[in-house]
C-alpha cells in the first residue's frame, strides 16, 4: 500500500500540516506510523478521512462531533441516526440565531431611521451618541422608550 508524508497529505486534501498534526493530537486522525527517519507516514485512507472531516466541518459540525461519527464508523456501527441528530441540533441552533439576527436587524433599521431625523447639534450627552438608544430596563416596551427619547422636529441630516 502506498504511503505519503505529511506535506503530500496536506497538498492532496487542502489541509495544512499544522492542522493535520492538531487532528492527530485531539484524536480526529490516528497517530501515523513513522518511517526509519522519524517522519510521519500516512496511508491512502487518511486522505478520505481528512476530506470527510473538511466536508463535515462545512455542515457546521464541530471536531468533537466529527470524532464521534468517525469513532462509531470505526466500530462498524451505523452513523446515520447519530448524524441526523447532530444536524437537527445544528438546524435548531441556526434557526435561533437567524431569529435573533432578524430581531437585531429590525432594531438597527429603527435606530437608523430615527438617526436620519436627529439634529446633531442637539446631542449634548458627553457619554453617548443620541443615535444609540439605552437598553430598556423598566419593563415597558422598547418602542415606548424610543418615543421618550429626543425626536427633532422636521427632517435633519445626521452628521457623518
Amino acid at each position: 500500500m502506498r504511503t505519503m508524508n505529511i506535506g503530500e497529505l496536506g497538498r492532496l486534501t487542502g489541509v495544512s500540516t499544522k492542522a493535520i498534526r492538531y487532528y492527530e493530537e485531539i484524536g480526529v486522525l490516528k497517530e501515523p506510523e513513522r518511517s526509519a527517519n522519524g517522519y510521519r507516514t500516512y496511508e491512502g485512507e487518511t486522505v478520505d478521512r481528512l476530506r470527510f472531516v473538511k466536508d463535515a466541518q462545512l455542515t457546521g459540525l464541530s471536531l468533537a462531533e466529527i470524532t464521534s461519527i468517525l469513532d462509531q464508523r470505526g466500530k462498524g456501527e451505523s452513523t446515520c441516526q447519530h448524524v441526523m441528530s447532530l444536524l437537527d441540533h445544528h438546524l435548531d441552533e441556526l434557526d435561533s440565531r437567524i431569529k435573533a439576527l432578524k430581531k437585531t436587524r429590525t432594531r438597527l433599521v429603527t435606530i437608523a431611521d430615527r438617526a436620519r431625523k436627529l439634529d446633531p447639534s442637539e446631542c449634548l450627552d458627553p457619554n453617548r451618541c443620541q443615535t444609540i438608544l439605552p437598553q430598556e430596563t423598566s419593563g415597558g416596551s422598547e418602542h415606548a422608550v424610543m418615543a421618550q427619547v429626543h425626536e427633532a422636529p422636521g427632517e435633519h441630516a445626521h452628521a457623518h
